[in-house]
């Protein structure tokens, strides 16, 4: 008999590039989701049907990573089969017919919702004793080993927990995951799809941490959570060596850090207000020392440049905008107070098309098998 599975969706709300730094970040699992239908197969090979985008095989005997997979949805189902595996659990083939209603390229990490779909998947039919945190682990090993993506481990556990958390990755294997009640009563959450490729952008991501882990390296550390400001501070002269878009994106990282902590500590007293201004200040800080909201590259395609100044233009003093998750291509995150919902929407969309602006509303479920 077939078992239904629901995994969602994520929007970072601050912690722009901090994770794979064992920084803090913000995110909250959305109203979009992923969805199947599984069951066994008595096999020793995965099917899985997605809708929209043809059906793949997976052949079980095989866990190696394989070059020519690298890129493809193959790999992360072979990824998350290898990872629980070689954490002693013994599973074997299924079918799964998957749906799903987070928009592609969105920035919403419909990837991130595919792999803890899967590893609710696995959880479910093979009994496997695993935590929220384990599935989210599972994502980042297989994104990161098989399939070829040095992300961290936020979109995973955004998408694993669910609700609004505040994520402590100091320990990377074993992030703080702590709920943020918040009341957003009178504001929408807006992402807006500005229909740029992510294609190609690996090593516009992939530069990001590069150059946060040799300023880290400069003092000795493997990552920036383990410098204190004050020391990187004295250090920025002798740091020009690395150039200076690496300083530049330490700075950022250093007070988003601390941004984190200040708009979960606003949201939890309501001060709304204050949480606002802080969205707008990373929203700031990314564009001027992260500098993410377009790749070099393609100096002609600028879609999140563009949105952000058209949202600036309708929610300053209102509400708040910002880049949203890896950057360079994209989306863009904003808080739009209920009155100004169609107004926003009626003038992303006229330069961005119709249905590239999407209302969301916080998700309290993480990954989930549906009773």
């Amino acid at each position: 008999m077939s078992r239904v599975f629901s995994a969602p969706g994520r929007v970072e709300v601050c912690g722009n590039h901090t994770d794979h730094q064992c920084g803090y970040a913000l995110a909250a699992a959305i109203d979009l989701e992923a969805r199947c239908t599984a069951k066994k197969n008595d096999t020793n090979t995965v099917r899985i049907h997605s809708h929209g985008f043809g059906t793949i095989e997976v052949d079980l005997d095989d866990l190696s990573v394989r070059e020519e997979e690298k890129g493809s949805t193959a790999a992360l189902v072979r990824g998350m089969a290898a990872w629980f595996n070689s954490h002693g659990y013994v599973i074997h083939g299924y079918d799964a017919e998957i749906t799903s209603k987070i928009p592609a390229g969105a920035g919403l990490s419909s990837s991130a919702a595919f792999e803890v779909l899967l590893g609710n998947i696995i959880k479910g039919l093979f009994k496997a004793e695993v935590s929220p945190l384990d599935i989210a682990l599972a994502g980042q090993f297989a994104e990161n080993i098989y399939f070829g993506k040095p992300c961290g481990l936020l979109d995973q556990a955004a998408s694993s927990f669910g609700g609004l958390t505040m994520l402590d990755f100091n320990d990377p294997k074993e992030p703080v995951v702590t709920p943020i009640n918040a009341d957003l009563s009178g504001f929408t959450l807006g992402i807006v799809v500005t229909g740029g490729s992510h294609a190609d952008l690996t090593p516009d991501y992939a530069a990001v941490a590069t150059d946060m882990q040799a300023v880290a390296a400069h003092f000795g550390k493997d990552y920036l959570r383990r410098v204190s400001e004050a020391e990187f501070r004295t250090e920025i002269k002798a740091l020009r060596g690395l150039g200076d878009r690496a300083i530049l994106r330490a700075i950022h990282f250093f007070a988003e850090n601390e941004r984190v902590k200040k708009q979960a500590a606003a949201l939890q007293s309501n001060d709304i207000k204050t949480f606002l201004d802080l969205v707008n200040e990373s929203g700031r800080s990314s564009i001027s020392y992260l500098q993410n909201v377009y790749s070099t590259s393609r100096p002609n395609e600028q879609g999140v440049p563009l949105a952000l100044a058209l949202s600036e233009k309708i929610l300053a003093g209102k509400g708040a905008w910002r880049v949203h998750g890896g950057g360079f291509a994209g989306t863009v995150l904003a808080f739009i107070p209920d009155e100004l919902k169609e107004e926003f929407r009626h003038q992303l969309e006229a330069v961005f098309g119709q249905g590239s602006c999407h209302f969301l509303h916080i998700r309290q479920t993480g990954g989930e098998e549906l009773i």
